[in-house]
């Protein structure tokens, strides 16, 4: 208790300074785990495969948290050819991700088809966690490259689920490619689990904002409470989508989009040159709104959403800084030096190249492909994954393996990613700033 609230002060207090270091928070987190596990004081040891059980429910939450926060900030419709840059890195740069790790895996490592396959799925996923740095700043922020690597984050979470599922299946079927279990895969997990998922996700949290706004305005609340309001959409947004048998990370993403366009309706009621550049209704109202100003619709959601922004992003900071820790305590139980030269092929060609390929025609510039390809951060949704995985059949050497791969790749993306994301964003912004082409 004492670490952690040292920890905490610290990381309030040096706010200021911490803004001018060329490294990520995530890093500073990672690299006290280390400090503070076996190989440094030797306070804490974290076996991944030991502790899977509660480390998967603390993974879950975190991700669910994060994808429903982030979904939140993205405003644009989905028109807007800002998402395309999105959709196309959540699922065919995604997919050839899985593709190559997979083959990689296989072929220079000796893993098994089917453990191959649920490696490339477990390290496909950018992760919504650890994304902050390069994520959109807020509801006003349209800036191309944040909005595809947020979008991308929300999304691909929920997408790769279904091919970690399919390497599960695989090896339980022990590494036969026959049988009917691909077709039940491929109709079930992926033709209806996907769609079901965002379908539930965005209409609950559409229609459950647009109902939380009405009562908020008719009533003139100022105390209702947005925190249990946004845990509440989460829990019913997820929980409704397994209980359809769809998945409830795409749902938890969906429900935080659909509040989100719930908001922009309300908001076109406002005063503003032009309808799409209308600014979210939380920055339409202060600190201290007035009961009477509540009966306008667009400042009764600028308050629901002010807060429940705020309790998200609080949220996902804490929840961030214990499992970065966690990884780093781990990191000596699971370190496998064998990650290196995966982890550099997946950092500066598998990812960078796919990206680049599979973004050609959209609109984003040369420099933004190319960093959105750099971005590619692995971290708490793939030990999600991997802890699923030891909960569904994957134990012994294979779990071992999988452990050591997993975690030495994210503690090594927390690191190269922490170090270069504020350099390079840096240099963005003020060539943006510049106008310079990009």
């Amino acid at each position: 208790m004492a670490l952690a609230g040292g920890l905490l002060l610290l990381m309030g207090l040096s706010s200021g300074y911490r803004r001018q270091l060329p490294i990520s928070t995530s890093a500073i987190y990672l690299l006290l785990g280390i400090g503070i596990g076996p190989v440094g004081l030797g306070w804490l040891r974290v076996d991944v495969h030991a502790s899977a059980g509660w480390l998967q429910r603390l993974t879950e939450i975190a991700v669910i948290v994060a994808l429903f926060v982030g979904g939140l900030k993205l405003r644009l419709p989905f028109r807007d050819p800002a998402w395309t840059a999105a959709w196309r890195l959540a699922g065919p740069t995604m997919l050839g991700t899985i593709t190559i790790v997979a083959l990689a895996a296989h072929w220079l490592l000796g893993y098994p088809a089917a453990l191959a396959m649920l490696l490339g799925a477990i390290l496909a996923p950018t992760d919504p966690v650890l994304a902050s740095a390069v994520a959109v700043n807020d509801a006003a922020d349209h800036d191309r490259l944040r909005y595809g690597l947020s979008g991308e984050a929300g999304l691909n979470d929920g997408m790769a689920f279904p091919f970690v599922v399919f390497g599960l299946l695989w090896a339980s079927a022990g590494g036969s490619g026959g049988g009917s279990w691909i077709r039940d895969w491929f109709l079930h997990r992926l033709m209806w689990a996907v769609p079901a998922g965002l379908v539930v996700g965005f209409g609950l949290g559409w229609s459950v904002g647009r109902l939380a706004i009405w009562l908020r305005a008719r009533h003139r609340d100022t105390t209702a409470p947005s925190d249990f309001f946004a845990l509440a959409l989460i829990a019913l947004s997820y929980v409704s989508a397994e209980l359809l048998g769809a998945w409830g990370f795409l749902a938890a993403f969906a429900a935080g989009v659909g509040l989100r366009h719930a908001e922009v309706e309300v908001s076109h009621g406002v005063p503003n040159p032009s309808r799409l550049e209308r600014p979210p209704a939380e920055t339409l109202v202060g600190s201290d709104v007035d009961p009477t100003e509540l009966q306008e619709p667009a400042v009764a959601a600028g308050v629901m959403l002010a807060e429940t922004v705020s309790f998200g992003d609080t949220a996902e900071r804490l929840l961030e800084v214990m499992l970065v820790v966690l990884v780093g305590v781990a990191l000596s139980v699971h370190w496998d030096p064998r990650s290196i030269p995966l982890a550099l092929a997946l950092f500066v060609v598998i990812r960078p190249v796919t990206a680049r390929l599979l973004l050609a025609g959209t609109p984003t510039t040369g420099a933004q492909r190319w960093l959105m390809g750099w971005f590619g951060i692995r971290g708490i949704g793939s030990l999600y994954y991997l802890t699923y995985a030891f909960s569904h059949g994957i134990t012994g050497e294979a779990a071992q393996a999988l452990a050591g791969m997993t975690v030495s790749i994210v503690a090594l993306s927390v690191l190269i990613h922490g170090f270069s994301a504020r350099p390079l964003l840096a240099m963005y912004e003020r060539r943006l700033a510049a106008g310079d082409s990009l």
